[in-house]
């Protein structure tokens, strides 16, 4: 397995705009988001990026709202989104939307979003499939050098296994747009009908993925030692021939 480390500065888009379908896929991802927002408790949501902070999260009961980027136009904080500038434990949700794709060490940036999240906080990760129509992009010589063909994509699979090994517990794994996202995606009754048909029989196949997962922390219960320290060895004393003969003259 090659490492997720990136040998060059990846670039990053500043909107959805950027990307081929962007409009098509938040909207997608706002659909699946839809009925989670509600179960999202808490004092803070931070989202990372600024892919992350176009999300539409207006229905989520979190007040306080974040976006960290790195471009000071559309966020609340500036900072790098692989060294987040915030304390330990402090943050309930953390969204990063297609952010694994463009940035140096993926794997760091997810580690970084588990250490600022609170236990049983949740971490929300959109991004493109390799193993779809979309992936199939990056062998196409006159589209892998374009964005976000020309990045690497990490499959949905390879994510929960990051997650897994930071105690994460996965409550949502979607795939969806099965396209090639290449070309304007329009919709029709052709489209509509083979997005229904890929949906259902080939769901793993989808270009876009949507995680949802929980940290989960497992209290340290202390263990009492089984051993015990041994009572000093003290011989039972047996009445011996000599004394049984005295008491026995004694009673006579």
């Amino acid at each position: 397995m090659k490492p997720a480390l990136a040998f060059r500065q990846p670039d990053y888009p500043t909107s959805w705009q950027n990307l081929p379908n962007g409009e098509l896929i938040v909207a997608n991802i706002n659909q699946t988001l839809a009925p989670w927002w509600p179960k999202f408790f808490g004092y803070h949501l931070l989202k990372i990026g600024a892919l992350s902070g176009e999300i539409d999260s207006s229905q989520s009961p979190i007040k306080h709202q974040l976006t960290l980027s790195e471009q000071a136009q559309k966020c609340n904080l500036v900072g790098d989104i692989d060294d987040l500038p915030l304390l330990e434990h402090s943050v309930d949700v953390c969204v990063l939307a297609h952010a694994l794709e463009f940035s140096l060490d993926p794997h760091h940036v997810v580690r970084e979003a588990n250490r600022v999240l609170i236990p049983n906080g949740y971490l929300v990760i959109t991004g493109f499939n390799p193993f779809s129509l979309a992936g199939l992009n990056q062998f196409i010589p006159y589209r892998r050098n374009k964005t976000p063909w020309n990045e690497r994509l990490f499959s949905p699979m390879r994510v929960k296994d990051w997650l897994h090994l930071m105690g994460f517990e996965i409550q949502l794994v979607k795939r969806f747009l099965h396209s090639t996202l290449a070309r304007q995606v329009t919709q029709g009754v052709i489209s509509n009908h083979w997005h229904n048909i890929a949906s259902r029989y080939f769901p793993s196949l989808g270009s876009v993925y949507v995680i949802v997962a929980k940290k989960r922390v497992l209290p340290l219960t202390p263990i009492k030692a089984k051993w015990q320290i041994r009572p000093r060895f003290e011989p039972v004393k047996v009445p011996t021939m000599n004394s049984s003969r005295k008491n026995n003259q004694q009673i006579k």
